[in-house]
């Protein structure tokens, strides 16, 4: 078992590294004041700008077209209220953006689509125990406009750097506009809750093992880490499910905003998020019939060491009775003034004691 644990924490790095290095990092350098990370303005599916601000790039973007791409990390209410202005940003939306700690959702409003997703993030570890944290959370929430995306990204992972790469390489792609950047970074959400939804499959699997072998199944000494994985499952599941809406919206109802030809690919994120959905659900049951089954084993357990302590105390009565009759001290007691009598009296005792024992031994007490 041990060297199963020790293989499966050896692999699990290397299969993740790549998931990794593309979704987790500060991205922030900690000495620049601004929460701007990127802004960038985009023709006919092509970087044209560089090192402009959100400003500047609405007014690339009014006067030659295309569209802007504005990422933030963690602003404050003041660092985004230019931006907010700029873009005539609902109040609402702003406010939950900057204070983050939302659900996932989708709300539309008159000329802009503001949509937040749950990023998850599996944290590695050695060993699974009681106090482990094996999901890490975070959020992107996007501003979608005609000609405009704001990206406002809270926590260290769900880095969109790699992401806005790739879609500077796909030009025909990237000239859908705002909707096709919207898309992405869906799928790439989604795609982080594939990868996370295999580790955590891992980490079940592990403690039903351990649950159900021959050197725990007497102990019931899991439920502390069975009850962990629980909670962080749940965690993966606020993230998961409420999004299952706004994909059915994006992928089925026609949006002045989204791209037709977008739209389409909305559906196959949604199809993902339903699986997903499906295995967290599947998760949380089956962690369920695991502390169950932990539960009832360290109840049979119990059971079993108490049977034993009644059948020492059974045996043990036999002396303790015999001893007290004896030592009330009468005159006239079998064979008290027989020379044999002690041996005998010792020897009964012990027969009994032994007949009692084999009988236990027999019906599996001992």
């Amino acid at each position: 078992m041990s060297m199963i644990r020790d293989l499966r924490a050896a692999v699990r790095p290397a299969l993740r590294l790549a998931h990794k290095a593309s979704n987790y990092d500060t991205t922030r350098d900690p000495s620049v004041t601004s929460a701007i990370v990127d802004c960038a303005v985009y023709r006919d599916g092509k970087r044209v700008s560089d090192h402009v601000s959100p400003a500047q790039a609405m007014e690339r973007v009014r006067a030659e077209g295309g569209f802007a791409w504005i990422g933030l990390h963690e602003p404050n209410e003041r660092e985004f209220a230019g931006i907010a202005q700029e873009f005539g940003l609902h109040p609402l939306a702003v406010e939950d953006a900057v204070q983050a700690h939302q659900r996932p959702k989708l709300e539309r409003y008159d000329d802009s689509l503001f949509t937040v997703f749950k990023t998850i993030h599996y944290v590695e570890h050695a060993e699974l125990t009681a106090t482990s944290e094996v999901v890490e959370t975070g959020e992107v929430m996007c501003f979608t406009g005609h000609n405009f995306i704001v990206t406002v990204r809270h926590g260290g992972q769900g880095s969109l750097r790699a992401l806005r790469h790739r879609l500077q390489e796909d030009p025909e792609l990237l000239a859908k506009g705002p909707s096709a950047v919207l898309h992405a970074i869906a799928d790439q959400v989604v795609d982080g809750y594939l990868a996370v939804a295999d580790a955590v499959q891992d980490d079940i699997d592990e403690v039903e093992i351990e649950v159900f072998s021959q050197a725990t199944s007497r102990r019931g000494g899991d439920a502390g880490r069975i009850y962990q994985l629980k909670r962080e499952v749940l965690e993966f599941k606020r993230a998961v499910s409420p999004l299952l809406r706004p994909m059915q919206l994006l992928s089925e109802r026609p949006m002045r905003l989204v791209d037709p030809d977008i739209q389409k690919y909305f559906r196959d994120v949604a199809d993902h998020l339903a699986r997903v959905n499906e295995q967290v659900l599947g998760f949380d049951d089956l962690l369920n019939s695991i502390l169950q089954a932990n539960l009832a084993q360290a109840t049979v357990a119990q059971n079993e060491d108490m049977r034993k302590i009644t059948s020492w105390a059974a045996i043990c009565a036999v002396p303790t009775m015999i001893a007290g009759i004896y030592g009330m001290n009468f005159d006239y007691m079998p064979e008290l003034h027989w020379r044999f009598g002690y041996p005998m009296v010792l020897a009964v005792t012990v027969g009994i004691c032994v007949t009692i024992h084999r009988g236990f031994k027999r019906n599996g007490w001992l």
